[in-house]
Order: C-alpha cells, then structure tokens, then sequence
C-alpha cells in the first residue's frame, strides 16, 4: 500500500538502533518509555549478546582489523552546511536526513520540551513553499517514509524512499528547513500530540525511575537531560517562542545534511546546492552566544527507593562519566570496558548473573558532548535484593584488579565492538541516525577515528576511566520495587548506597 508515512515525535528507532550500540543511546525524544525498554532489553539480555567463544577467550585474537571507517564523503558549503554522502548502490533506496545541533542540552527549563515541538512543526511546511501543493499530493502516492526524533544533543528529520524519488524527498526537506509554519492552530493541535505523548510516557511505571535517577545526576540542571521536555512549557509555546528558536539553532553552520543508499555523491552536492546554497549566509556560531551549561559533579552519593507495582525489584546506580571534547580518551576505554562486562563468560556476568543473584545485570557509557552517564541497572527478586546489591558493589571494588579480565578478553572485546560496528552499517536507513548522532555529539573527525582509537585503547587507559569515573566516585541509586517485595526484601538507602559512600 502507497502512502506517507508520518511517524513524528518520540518514536524510537534509538540508536542509534540496536539494543547496547558501541555507545548507549537511550529513546528518541527523550521517550522514558523507549530509555527504560533499552535498559530492561539490555538487563535481560545481558548474558545472550555476542558472545566470545571459547576459543578466543583462551588464545589472543590476531589478523586484521575487521572494519574500518565507513566511507564518508562530506563537503561543506559556503553558508556552513556540512553534507555527508554514504553511497550504497546495493538496494535502490536513499534515506535524506537533516541533523540539527540542538535538543536539551540547549534547553534551560523555560525552553525544555520546545525543541521537541520544533520538531513536530518541522513536517508542517508553510504554503507558501514554491509547487507545494503539487508535490504534496504526490507524497500521498510515493510512499516516502518521514520521521524525526530529538534527542539530548541533536534533532533529526528523515525520510526514505526510492532512488528516483530523491529530488522530491529533497524538496520535501528543503521547506521544512526554509518555510517553517507556525500558524497558532496547527501549533496548537501539535502542542496536544506532544502533551499526549508526555502523558503515555509517564503512565509508564518506569517514567518517575528514570527521571529520578537523572534529576539527581544532573541536579542543578536537568532539564538539559530532558529531551521530552515539561508539560506546561510545552503548553507555553508560542510562534514567536518557535521563530526565535528556529533563527537560533536552525541556521546552515550548525546543521548536517546527510544522504545513504542509492546515490552518488557529486549529484547529491550539486541538489543540495541548488536546493540550500542560498539558505541564508553563514551564521554565528548560537554556542558562542549561549554557551552550554557546566554541570557540577556530585558532591556525595545519594539514593532513594521508589515504590509501585511491579513485580520485580530494579535497582539502577549511576555516575557522571566522561565529555566528549573534554576526556576523549576515556570514552574509548568506556566502550571496550562495557563490551568485556557483557560478555557471558566475564567476571561480572558470572558473579551477578550465572550466580542466580540477578536476572540480568548490563553496564554502559552514552556519549555525550555535555557530560555522558555511566549506568549500571539490573532485576533480582525481593529476597535476593540486598545480596545482589552487596555483590555488584563488590564486583565494582575489583574493576581494577589485574586479573578482574584478561588480555585475551581485552582484545575479544575490540573486535565485537568492531562486528557491532559493521552490523549496524547492513541497514543504510538506519545507519544515518547513527551518522547523525556522532556528526552532532562528537563530530566526523571522531567518528572517522573511532575504529583506530578503539584498537589502541590500553589496559591502563581502562583503569584510569574506572578511577576516574567510578570507583570511590560519588553516584546516585535507586531502587523500584512494589511496598510488598520492599517489605520482603528489607531493602534500605544505605544498601543502595554501597561500600563506596561518600
């Protein structure tokens, strides 16, 4: 059946769309629901991803590495535009995506949730936009698929489609991007879509768990870790509320146009040209104006314990990890740490779950620009809970100890992260999220060396990341549990607190 496809809002694709990516990414928008169904997955999951196999865990792993960047070809415009070409001749399809550097991390509290709304009014082009109705009735016949999502650090616009439907998916782009329509009722009608999705979220009995957890990790600012944004600002929105963002981050110099699929590269930039080299002359930089935030670190470990019914007993800890542009170095040590714990045969996995204290216990690092979280979350039954709780701590106490892994689980884990890698590429629709994601947070030159950095990633660089960030580290956890298993399990903050209170 032909039809557009519209899927705006809070819709996941993640990923950054895998389960546990190299890096954790959480659901789009901010969506608690999708945040805490990764976390859930990732937990059950634990001991079933990709497994090392006996014989790489008894002898080192040599050859060649099994991937490399993948093939980017970028070029910027003269009014700042960056566009990045991944050509995939492989199947006639292309996927378009604009990436914009902004989500909450831009977001003060009398703005959060507006970048959300930006986005929903973004698939809202002015008729004004040259041939509109002559193209609009067409999407009705072509299929295109459309999206968005916005996460912390980025909002992203999407479509997929045939190859010869690419100039219209373009065109289509183009008047988002420079006929944007805030008519007051059609903004009204999208500030009920996106309060409706608020609602849904936190119906889920996991919504208050996670924004708990990050209110407290990020305490003086957390509407910044708030990509969903708050009701009553949602509400507040006005067309010039909506302008003024649009002439603040909706500018060429601080957005990515990037195509993949069926294309070449030359043709793309030639559209593009036509389509948004005149777009409006380079702008000033809006980070050299209004500056990120620097969130202050914990001052001591705190936690709490949260109660409705649910059936098992989820306990999440977490730190403030690594920036990106700031300690580079530890993000790297991040992801071969976290690849090492996930495997089944580890240390970790073998104390917490084979040892039937846990159902499933995950570990992992999001990348961020603006301060990334470090989360360690896992279930167990109320009468196990406190146990569990003691041996994750103790488990944490020998992060460091030379023998916690070994180096033939060391080099194993960079060449999963390196297959994780190349999985993520057999779908070009989706691997432009994930292109996105990186341009906006860390930047192409990054990307392009994560590989070769990852492979040179060193045991001491992961013992200077587990000091750093972890060990004897201030953190926040909480526990979610029904009055009844609290009553059973005996649970108290002290245990959830740990041997590392501060």
């Amino acid at each position: 059946m032909n039809r557009v496809r519209m899927e705006r809002g809070v819709s996941s694709e993640p990923r950054g769309g895998r389960v546990w990516p190299a890096r954790w990414r959480p659901g789009s928008a901010g969506s608690r629901v999708t945040a805490w169904a990764l976390v859930l997955a990732a937990v059950l999951t634990a001991g079933i991803g990709p497994a090392v196999t006996e014989a790489a865990a008894q002898s080192p792993m040599t050859g060649a590495p099994l991937a490399e960047a993948p093939p980017l070809i970028s070029r910027v415009l003269d009014n700042g535009l960056e566009v990045i070409v991944l050509e995939d001749p492989s199947v006639p399809l292309v996927t378009v995506e604009m990436a914009v550097r902004t989500g909450s991390f831009t977001e003060p509290p009398e703005l959060n949730g507006l970048s959300h709304l930006y986005e929903h009014m973004f698939f809202k082009p002015a008729p004004r936009a040259p041939g509109r109705e002559t193209y609009i009735h067409l999407l009705d016949q072509l299929g295109i698929v459309s999206n968005g999502r916005t996460l912390e650090e980025v909002v992203e616009y999407y479509f997929t489609t045939t190859s010869p439907n690419f100039p219209l998916a373009m065109r289509w782009l183009r008047d988002g991007i420079l006929y944007p329509e805030f008519d007051p009722v059609e903004l009204s009608r999208e500030i009920e879509v996106v309060v409706g999705e608020l609602d849904r979220h936190e119906s889920s009995p996991f919504d208050a768990f996670l924004k708990e957890v990050n209110n407290r990790l990020f305490y003086r600012y957390p509407s910044r870790k708030n990509p969903a944004g708050n009701r009553e600002t949602v509400r507040s929105a006005t067309p010039e509320i909506m302008r003024m963002i649009q002439s603040r981050y909706y500018v060429p110099n601080n957005s990515a146009l990037i195509v993949a699929g069926d294309v070449v590269a030359e043709e793309v930039f030639d559209l593009v040209e036509e389509l948004l080299g005149d777009w409006q002359p380079r702008a000033r930089d809006p980070f050299e104006e209004f500056p990120l935030v620097e969130h202050p670190p914990l001052e001591r470990s705190e936690a709490a314990i949260l109660t409705t019914n649910v059936q098992n007993v989820t306990v999440q800890i977490a730190w403030q990890g690594p920036s990106i542009g700031v300690d580079d170095e530890a993000t790297y040590a991040a992801d071969v740490f976290m690849f090492i714990l996930r495997q089944p045969n580890s240390r970790f996995q073998r104390a917490l779950v084979d040892s039937g204290l846990t159902l499933g216990v995950s570990f992992g690092y999001y990348t961020q620009r603006n301060v990334g979280p470090i989360y360690l979350t896992f279930q167990t039954t109320p009468d196990r809970a406190r146990a569990a709780l003691r041996a994750v701590y103790e488990e944490i106490s020998h992060f460091n100890d030379p023998d916690y892994f070994t180096d033939e689980e060391l080099e194993s884990a960079k060449a999963l992260l390196e297959a994780d890698d190349l999985f993520s590429r057999e779908e070009v629709s989706d691997y432009v999220h994930t292109i996105a994601f990186w341009w906006s947070t860390t930047g192409l030159d990054y990307f392009r060396g994560y590989l070769r950095n990852l492979r040179a990633t060193s045991r001491e660089d992961i013992s200077r990341y587990i000091s750093t960030y972890i060990q004897g580290q201030p953190h926040v956890a909480l526990a979610l549990l029904s009055p009844q298993s609290l009553a059973v399990s005996g649970l108290t903050e002290a245990d959830l607190i740990g041997e590392v209170q501060q």
